[in-house]
């Protein structure tokens, strides 16, 4: 896969693989159907592994050519070691864990770096749905309040917070809208929070 074919597919993942260096060891965690690292294998020349739960999932990253483990990331990161990784991904999953912080821990213990992504939920459409008496529904958020996977709702204000709790320094915030960072008022005019992070010294 080449970066146009990401660009046309997932312009959220397009943006956030320019972080990611050539031939580095990547680790992606709720990885769908393996597009991103199907796009980092190829394109970047980088290793590594994905984890998904969904059985659904599975095949569409086996025919990707993508090493998938099929996990539960609330059980865990133990059979990683510590350091493994120069990069690991948590794109747009992160708001379906119940233990939000235990994920997070996790993952700056067995990467160098992590790219976590999530909505947005101050995102402006969503503050009016609000207003309106009605929990948001979006592109970024297109569930129903009872058909939902999302178990938390957060905003970057919210996520810089926790990130710095649990040991993590913010090296870059960027909002996306579309696929497009915007700057000006970022946490009322973006709809994905991307954050690239390290371990504090």
């Amino acid at each position: 896969m080449n970066f146009q074919q990401l660009s046309a597919l997932r312009p959220d993942l397009a943006f956030i693989a320019h972080w990611i260096n050539p031939g580095t060891k990547v680790l992606d965690l709720g990885c769908g159907d393996g597009v991103m690292l199907d796009y980092l294998q190829s394109d970047k020349q980088c290793s590594g592994y994905g984890i998904e739960i969904d059985d659904k999932e599975i095949p569409l990253c086996i025919d990707r050519g993508v090493s998938v483990i099929q996990r539960d990331l609330e059980a865990g990161l133990a059979i990683f070691a510590d350091n493994a990784f120069d990069t690991v991904l948590c794109l747009s999953a992160l708001q379906m864990m119940k233990d939000v912080e235990g994920v997070l821990r996790d993952i700056s213990r067995v990467g160098r770096e992590a790219i976590v992504s999530f909505p947005n939920f101050a995102y402006w459409p969503h503050r009016i749905a609000l207003l309106r008496g009605r929990m948001p529904v979006s592109k970024s958020l297109p569930y129903e309040w009872y058909d939902t996977p999302n178990l938390r709702c957060a905003t970057i204000n919210d996520f810089e917070e926790l990130a710095n709790e649990v040991g993590l320094e913010v090296v870059e915030c960027v909002a996306l809208s579309e696929g497009e960072p915007v700057s000006f008022m970022r946490n009322w005019r973006g709809s994905l929070a991307v954050f690239r992070l390290r371990k504090k010294q």
